[in-house]
Formats: structure tokens, C-alpha cells, sequence
């Protein structure tokens, strides 16, 4: 991903007009949308398109390809964060080369006593490492997220030092991770900051794999039960989106958040959505980018194919 130094940030307001993207495309509309693949970054900054008209209060659409920022608001504006911060508690976990087989036990600390959400874990629950990051990252489990803090090597408080180490040599210089769940406040990023950490956990296959999981089962190695979950990003069992990596968030205090690493017609993007209004609002604003982009897409190439 090329620095932020070369990117061009648009953050003008207008009404979207809605551009629904069929399920199957015709022939001429397969060239269409392969003839906009070779539209630039730069092509559609050049068009200084008005903005989307989004529910979130910070928000970041990059090109992940090109590293360059298409539309931005608020991108340096400090957020708590939530659960995507539990991006970062895979990312070390993983870094630390651990067994994912090696089963853990759910104890009495693993429990949630700062906002006592609620867990599908029950104490005393026994599950591979591997299962608990599987519930941390798709079903964004917070005593999941705990467990593999307290089972860090150091426990967690070296977790965290070393959550806040990686974020900054990753050049996060606006985030702080307080906790490995994001319950806490103090867990706190930019829309510019996350973008880069979105781009980083996306070169670890399992994040990839986990966060883009719809619906999974995890075995409590205890009694042999199974325990269902569904990923808290609807938008992952829709055919209509090609996700490679998502995480959700929400406390009363941050807001609904989400991440994406996705791609829109064939050009692969980072979304970051921050305090977003409205528990589906994350949704409709991840769809009105998706068409914002779409047609700026499509004016872009009719300029480029307009007589001069």
C-alpha cells in the first residue's frame, strides 16, 4: 500500500442517486464494467466527485490497489473502535506462532464486567485456540477475544503492549488499544488508521478466511456440544458483495462500525464506516458507496472516450 503522503482526500456532500448493479450482467454490460477495471484512481479524483450522503460520522473509501484515497470525511478524527479492534488481537495472536490446537478453558475472568455483553461461551467451556479465534473475529465474541488475551504468552497485559507496539510500527500514530475486545473507550483509532490496518490483516489468510466466514459451528470440547454463530456482517452471506476481510463494531459510546476489504466491479477497496448512525445504517452506507463508485467509475471512462 503506497503512504498516505500521495493520497487525495474529497469530502464535498450531495444526494446519492441510487445505481442498483444487477445480479447478471449482459455481454455489453460485462464490457462495461471490464472496460472501467482500467478507470485509475487518479481518473476518478480528477472528476471531484460530489460525496456520498452517508450516516457515519467518519468515514474512508480507498483503493487498495493504487493506496489512494477516493473519498474521505473526517478521516483523522479520533473514534472509539469497538470490536475491530479485535483485528489487532488476531494479528498478534497469530504473530506468536501458537498452537491453534491447543484447547483453552472459558474461565470467571473471561467474562465481560465492563458493559456484561453477553457471550454464547459458557464458563468452564473448553475450545481449540483455533475455534476461539474463529468466535472473536466472525461472531466478534468478546469473552472469545478475552480468552485469548488472558492465554497470551505474558498474558494480556503484554498483549496489549504489544497491540500498541505493532500499531505503531504500522504508523497508527492516532490509535490506542486499551483492551483486546474494544469494550473499553480508551480503544480509540481514525477512519485513516484503520484503512491501515484493514490493508495489514488482510495478508493473514486466516483473517481473510474467518472474517468473511457467514455462519459456523465451534465444538465445547467439554461435553462434545456444538455452539452456532453467525458473522455480525450481514453483508458477507450476500451474493451481491465479494468480501475478502470485514469486522464490525458497536458500543453505545462508538457507534456501529464496520470495516471492508472488498471489491467493487473489479477494483479491490478498503471502506471504513465509524459511528454510524442507526444499526443498519452501516449497510446502506457500504451500498451508496458502492454505487457512488460504480458511477464514478462510468463517467470517468465516457470522458476518457469522448472526442476531443
Amino acid at each position: 500500500m503506497k503512504g498516505f503522503n500521495e493520497i487525495a482526500v474529497i469530502g464535498l456532500v450531495f444526494g446519492t442517486v441510487a445505481v442498483s448493479v444487477p445480479a447478471t450482467l449482459s455481454v455489453a454490460a460485462e464490457e462495461s464494467y471490464a472496460s472501467a477495471a482500467s478507470v485509475s484512481a487518479a481518473d476518478i479524483v480528477r472528476l471531484k466527485p460530489r460525496a456520498p450522503r452517508l450516516r457515519s460520522s467518519a468515514a474512508l473509501v480507498m483503493d487498495e490497489r493504487e493506496g489512494v484515497v477516493l473519498y474521505g470525511r473526517k478521516v483523522d478524527e479520533r473514534h472509539p473502535i469497538a470490536s475491530v479492534t479485535k483485528l489487532m488481537t488476531a494479528m498478534v495472536t497469530l504473530d506468536q506462532r501458537l498452537p491453534m490446537d491447543e484447547v483453552v478453558t472459558i474461565m470467571p475472568e473471561d467474562r465481560d464486567r465492563l458493559r456484561w455483553s453477553d457471550s454464547r461461551l459458557p464458563i468452564g467451556a473448553r475450545l481449540t485456540r483455533h475455534d476461539l479465534l474463529l468466535a472473536a473475529l466472525a461472531a466478534s465474541d468478546n469473552r472469545a477475544a478475552a480468552a485469548l488475551a488472558r492465554t497470551y504468552p505474558g498474558g494480556r497485559a503484554e498483549m496489549l503492549r504489544v497491540m500498541n507496539e505493532k500499531a505503531g510500527y504500522m504508523g497508527m500514530s492516532n490509535t490506542h488499544f486499551a483492551d483486546p475486545a474494544g469494550l473499553n473507550n480508551d480503544s480509540v483509532s481514525t477512519a485513516r488508521d484503520l484503512a491501515t490496518l484493514v490493508d495489514t490483516a488482510s495478508h493473514y489468510p486466516l483473517i481473510r478466511e474467518f472474517t468473511t466466514t457467514g455462519k459456523f459451528t465451534v465444538a465445547d470440547r467439554r461435553f462434545g456440544k456444538s455452539i452456532s454463530f453467525f458473522n455480525t456482517n450481514r453483508l458477507v452471506r450476500s451474493s451481491a458483495w465479494e468480501i475478502n476481510l470485514s469486522k464490525t463494531g458497536y458500543t453505545d459510546d462508538a457507534g456501529n462500525c464496520l470495516v471492508m476489504h472488498t471489491v467493487i466491479g473489479e477494483r479491490p477497496v478498503i471502506i471504513v464506516l465509524l459511528n454510524s448512525w442507526g444499526k443498519l445504517s452501516k449497510y446502506g452506507d457500504s451500498g451508496r458507496i458502492r454505487d457512488w463508485l460504480l458511477r464514478n467509475e462510468r463517467r470517468a471512462l465516457q470522458l476518457a472516450d469522448a472526442p476531443t
